[in-house]
């Protein structure tokens, strides 16, 4: 491989790298793939728009509120824990897929912003929908008691 073969090669592993990078890159969740196995509040497609989640109170309660019903989600592992952002995985039970799970607090707003998405494959038969929907329940709940 010559020069301009690893300076490609360098380049596609730092565009990689900037990409997979936990954290939300320019203060908003990575987008969504073409693929409909993903749903964004901060998308603008139907395919891939869900609310954001919503609550009133104090901004502090409802952070450690939506951290606790994340890490309470079966199979969930917790991988970046910001200030207001978090990065959750959730691996499937049987074939141990992994999906990416990320908050985005607003406090100001009083809103969280959310991601989920499948890493493979091309459908979700739903599921990160239903997840983003369980989610927002949960905490609606919990903050409720």
């Amino acid at each position: 491989m010559g020069i301009p073969g690893l300076i490609r090669t360098g380049l596609a592993a730092f565009v990689l790298m900037a990409t997979t990078a936990t954290g939300a890159p320019d203060e908003r969740l990575r987008p969504c793939p073409e693929s409909p196995n993903c749903v964004s509040s901060l998308a603008d497609d139907p395919g891939h728009s869900i609310p954001p989640i919503t609550y009133t109170g104090d901004p502090h309660t409802a952070w450690i509120t939506i951290r606790a019903v994340l890490l309470a989600q079966q199979r969930s592992v917790l991988v970046d824990d910001a200030a207001d952002y978090l990065h959750a995985e959730v691996r499937s039970l049987i074939f141990r897929f992994v999906d990416d799970v990320e908050l985005l607090h607003r406090p100001e707003q009083r809103l969280i912003h959310v991601r989920s998405a499948s890493r493979t494959g091309y459908g979700d038969f739903g599921v990160n929908r239903r997840r983003v929907e369980n989610l927002r329940t949960a905490f609606q709940d919990q903050l409720a008691n």
